[in-house]
């Protein structure tokens, strides 16, 4: 079976590309705008008639696409996660090659949701902010094309590779820097939150066997259990061996906000807030997986402690 991967070095992409060459029966071929793509090609301003073109000359069995941006403004949003899957259906529809399309969606796109719930693929989707509307778009586009198609929704992913603008990336971070200058109380914000982690690495299975399946529509991807913030900071401390205290900050929703040794006071380096939590998703979102494990056989098999532990590790590298 050959794979065509779009966004093989992002951060989901690199996983989902080790996933896809551990089967001995796939012929993985890389798509994206680095000098490392097998072609190099830009989702957001190519054509679909070149994409086309290329579809035709390697006829793939499987596009998967893994590309999109997560930040930035309304614009650039959505030039790279609404108009490249556009691109992306677009061209598939026009060539012959009759691949199925896995594209990878995200939680932010049903936005908020009432505390101890969990959210099934029909909820209406209700995206908070522009990240989530330029996915939702997405997710419509290839809901509508006629196409063999999936989306999965992916939550909120974790594990190693985790970015550092990310909250578990940003929790990892204000760690270091207090057991590198032996801070012995770490006090942070914005850790009232509730969200669904799912490890990269089952991410990957999720989509391999997607790839191989014939499930088609919205399929959720999430560990079906949502964790705060603030146990998921414990947790990391006993990981790491850190043996501060651990204080939370008072204040607003916002982005994770770090205070080694004294809270920051000073409101001209306060985080912008641009929206209650920054995306949009409120302070809770749980994922119903049932759909997962009946249409794919897939289901979480790492636990947050684990994904902490390979976050840390990276951020321990930096000590």
């Amino acid at each position: 079976m050959r794979v065509l991967l779009i966004g093989a070095n992002g951060y989901l992409g690199r996983f989902v590309a080790d996933r896809l060459l551990a089967d001995p029966a796939v012929q993985l071929t890389a798509l994206g705008r680095g000098d490392d793509a097998d072609v190099r090609f830009d989702l957001a301003s190519g054509s679909p008639g070149a994409l086309t073109r290329f579809f035709d000359a390697v006829h793939p069995g499987v596009v998967v696409n893994c590309a999109g941006a997560t930040r930035g403004g309304a614009r650039e949003l959505t030039r790279h996660n609404t108009v490249a899957v556009a691109t992306v259906c677009e061209a598939l529809r026009r060539s012959g090659c009759g691949a199925r399309l896995v594209q990878l969606g995200c939680g932010a796109e049903y936005g908020p949701s009432q505390p101890g719930s969990s959210t099934a693929e029909d909820a209406v989707p209700r995206p908070g902010g522009p990240y989530g509307v330029s996915k939702l778009a997405a997710t419509e586009l290839v809901l509508g094309s006629g196409l063999d198609a999936v989306v999965l929704r992916v939550f909120s992913p974790a594990g190693p590779g985790t970015p550092a603008g990310s909250p578990l990336g940003r929790l990892a971070e204000a760690m270091r820097r207090a057991m590198q200058s032996g801070d012995g109380e770490l006090k942070l914000g914005g850790l009232g939150a509730q969200r669904d982690f799912i490890d990269v690495r089952d991410v990957a299975r999720a989509v391999h066997a997607a790839s191989l399946s014939a499930a088609q529509g919205v399929i959720n991807i999430g560990s079906g259990r949502a964790v705060r913030l603030r146990d998921a900071a414990s947790v990391l401390a006993r990981v790491a061996g850190y043996g501060g205290a651990l204080h939370e900050l008072d204040g607003p929703p916002g982005p994770l906000r770090a205070s080694i040794g004294h809270p920051r006071t000073d409101p001209d380096h306060a985080p912008p807030v641009a929206y209650p939590y920054p995306d949009g998703c409120g302070s809770w979102q749980q994922a119903d997986v049932r759909t997962a494990r009946d249409r794919l056989g897939w289901r979480p098999r790492i636990n947050l402690e684990e994904s902490l532990a390979d976050i840390w590790m990276e951020a321990a590298c930096r000590i």
